[in-house]
């Protein structure tokens, strides 16, 4: 699945670029964890879900590499929780 989410590990962060303008999630690793800590959307796109597609490419991009994830930026967490489907990915 295509969601548009771009990894950049050499900025710690995935990117989803709208018309030029970049929805950010910020992550550290640790070990075989994601520990996603923020998440940006301009302005501009806010309320047209734009979080919700950046949201859903990261999981799906920790899906595939095989990471599990720790939710610590509040709208990640609040994301996933609505989201049973990726619970199998998310540890403490």
């Amino acid at each position: 699945m295509d969601t548009g989410v771009v990894d950049r590990p050499e900025q710690n962060r995935f990117e989803l670029d709208i018309d030029g303008e970049l929805a950010l999630a910020y992550y550290k690793l640790d070990g075989d964890r994601v520990v996603l800590t923020h998440t940006e959307v301009p302005q501009a796109l806010s309320g047209q879900g734009i979080g919700s597609r950046l949201a859903k490419g990261v999981f799906e991009q920790i899906r595939a590499s095989g990471r599990k994830v720790v939710p610590r930026c509040s709208f990640m967490a609040g994301w996933v929780s609505r989201h049973p489907e990726y619970d199998d990915l998310v540890v403490g």
